[in-house]
């Protein structure tokens, strides 16, 4: 019996893992003409606590750098928001705890579960103010956007020995923005996250 709960339960129990995001925004502002990735990074520890010859619980703590990059222009941005079009470029920071749970099926793992985020750090770069001369920027940080986000997860790996690879992708709940100028940049916009890791047993 141990032997077959462990031949359906392959991989690592413990380790670290890391890889790449690639992550997007998608704001629903009428001033954004075009909206691309941000090619971020995650990394962080995870373990595998097997339930029964085919389930496991998965919890991870991950640090994750996500955001997008955002072309604004129009009158109605200049007139509302008071800044001038051009690129945005919005960098979010996040410790992110996802705990799932793993179908496992031979070395193959099919897995989702939810997720919560915390915001250590957040910043905007390139965004010009109106009256201002070109040289001279606007910052928005930390503070301007939400600590808390939350969402739901899922993905598929695959487990060789103390070796396990997959691709995910992460749907957040929460916007991004507060209530103040962020969230007026960002309306509606929240975390949409693709990820791709490998993870090493230790």
């Amino acid at each position: 019996a141990p032997s077959y709960g462990q031949s359906n339960n392959p991989g690592p129990k413990f380790g670290i893992k890391g890889g790449l995001n690639l992550s997007q925004l998608y704001v629903d502002q009428p001033s954004v003409e075009d909206e691309s990735m941000k090619v971020g990074l995650n990394f962080g520890v995870f373990g595998k606590v097997p339930i029964n010859s085919f389930l496991a619980l998965q919890p991870e703590v991950l640090y994750s750098n996500t955001g997008s990059k955002l072309t604004y222009g129009g009158s109605d941005l200049e007139n509302v928001l008071g800044i001038e079009p051009g690129e945005v470029r919005f960098n979010l920071n996040y410790v992110q705890v996802p705990i799932a749970l793993a179908v496992n099926i031979g070395p193959l793992n099919l897995h989702a579960g939810p997720y919560v985020s915390y915001l250590v750090s957040a910043n905007v770069k390139d965004l010009k103010q109106s009256d201002l001369n070109s040289s001279d920027l606007v910052t928005l940080d930390t503070d301007d956007f939400n600590k808390i986000d939350y969402g739901a997860m899922f993905g598929v790996g695959f487990d060789v020995n103390n070796v396990t690879i997959g691709v995910r992708y992460n749907h957040g709940f929460r916007e991004i923005g507060n209530s103040g100028f962020a969230g007026q940049m960002t309306e509606n916009s929240k975390n949409g996250v693709g990820q791709v890791y490998i993870g090493i047993g230790l």
